[in-house]
Order: structure tokens, then sequence, then C-alpha cells
């Protein structure tokens, strides 16, 4: 799951090198927070939140394939 949101992230930013992805995990779920550069928190969020919803909905089904709750958190 975090290589996953990591991958899709780095594909969408300008700014790959400062994509990061920390990972807490608790005993049935997992929570996974994305940092990336200032200047691409538009492109990860989108319009709406799309783009964002989008990478939740992914990471989503990564984590109940693996029998975990996973929630994706956008940090600045």
């Amino acid at each position: 799951m975090k290589e996953l949101l990591e991958y899709l992230a780095r594909q969408l930013v300008d700014n790959p090198d400062d994509v990061q992805v920390d990972m807490i995990e608790g005993e049935r779920s997992v929570i996974l927070q994305l940092k990336v550069h200032p200047d691409d928190i538009g492109k990860v969020i989108g319009k709406q939140g799309r783009i964002a919803q989008a990478l939740r909905t992914l990471v989503k089904a990564a984590g109940t394939k693996q029998g975990k709750n996973a929630i994706v958190e956008i940090l600045d």
C-alpha cells in the first residue's frame, strides 16, 4: 500500500523527490500520511478533490486485499 501510494504520488507531482509516505499501522487499519512539496499539494488533491479521492480508493482497495482498512491523509 505504501509503495503504491508513493508511486502514484510521484507520477503526479513536479518534485517527486519531495514525496514522503509515512505509515502508522494499527491492528485492523493502516493510516498512510502523504507529504509532498507545498507547490504540488494542488496536483495531489485535484479539482474538487477528485485525484485525492481516486488515490484513497486505490489504496483502500489494496488494503482490503490485505485485510486492512487503509486511510490516506494528505499533509502539507
